[in-house]
């Protein structure tokens, strides 16, 4: 099975996720079932065209991030709605209930293997930014149109690309820092590239999370012999979840170990003042994504209550 990736092998979610992943898939299944995995887009095509790629079975299957291709899976942006977030634990079981009830038909040209997130991004910046204000002007990349929307409200410019840009952006000034979670940020080797990491104040300091999809081509899944589909499916979905948890929460503690390890960084929490005068700045964020969901035919204030309820019953 070719498993095709956007990410480095060096990167936390390849290494640490990935790679055992597939270890104990050929494990399981006796050497029957091999992944390759192809990292850095080696089989061709660019980050935003690996939905389609898993989808139309050009690979077997694939690991990314919905939001790189706005409006394929737009319900999934609700878990990346500001002050969302709560934990690891509390976002990806969340989303094992929040998919089944609301998007069965987005995830119906595939076999979903594991919707999940990381543990939650912040801002790492050259610059300062101790208040709201700080945000004005200063450009920043972000994942997705989401995170882009949330940087919009407090005045900041984003630009909305993959992450492998991330670096020779940097280089050049094109942007002045990025929304990352700590885990990701060596493998863009932010402990050099930026000096400033801000949260917000508990007890949700994180500016927002994303949405991570392991999706098998569905044919290529419904080929497989029953035994063999067995192995997958214990592999997956709810068996798959609580390592994954297990994982972004491990990985992301040793990613902050690493930004903490250069003397010039800086590690800032905004005051509850400031923390407070963010969450009135990025409350049209909230009503853009109800607007969406109602151009899409689908209450988006039912969503947003439904996965904060989700949230607060996961967290931990």
């Amino acid at each position: 099975l070719k498993l095709h990736t956007f990410l480095p092998p060096p990167a936390n979610p390849v290494k640490h996720f990935l790679v055992p992943w597939a270890e104990k898939v050929g494990k399981d299944s006796k050497g029957r079932i091999k992944v390759q995995i192809y990292p850095v887009m080696q089989l061709g095509g660019k980050p935003t065209q690996l939905l389609e790629q898993v989808r139309d079975g050009v690979v077997d299957i694939a690991w990314t991030l919905p939001g790189f291709t706005p409006g394929v899976m737009p319900k999934l942006e609700v878990f990346a709605l500001p002050f969302m977030h709560r934990s690891t634990k509390g976002t990806v079981m969340a989303l094992q209930e929040f998919i089944p009830k609301y998007m069965q038909k987005e995830f119906e040209p595939y076999h979903l293997l594991l919707a999940h997130s990381h543990a939650g991004a912040l801002v790492m910046t050259k610059a300062p930014i101790n208040k709201v204000e700080d945000f004005k002007g200063v450009k920043l990349r972000s994942a997705s149109r989401t995170v882009a929307w949330i940087l919009e409200a407090l005045g900041a410019t984003p630009l909305q690309t993959p992450l492998t840009e991330l670096v020779p952006m940097l280089n050049k000034g094109t942007v002045s820092g990025s929304i990352l979670p700590y885990e990701i940020a060596p493998s863009v080797r932010m402990h050099d590239l930026t000096s400033y990491f801000t949260t917000l104040a508990p007890p949700q300091p994180r500016l927002s999370t994303e949405v991570f999809t392991l999706l098998m081509n569905k044919k290529k899944y419904a080929s497989l012999p029953a035994d063999l589909k067995k192995v997958i499916d214990a592999n997956s979905g709810a068996n798959l979840a609580p390592i994954a948890i297990e994982t972004w929460e491990r990985v992301e503690v040793a990613g902050e170990k690493v930004m903490r390890s250069k003397s010039k960084n800086k590690f800032v929490s905004l005051s509850a003042a400031e923390t407070a005068k963010f969450k009135t700045q990025v409350q049209p964020v909230y009503q853009r994504f109800i607007e969406l969901m109602k151009e899409n035919g689908a209450d988006g204030k039912q969503m947003i209550a439904d996965a904060e309820a989700l949230e607060a019953k996961y967290y931990k």
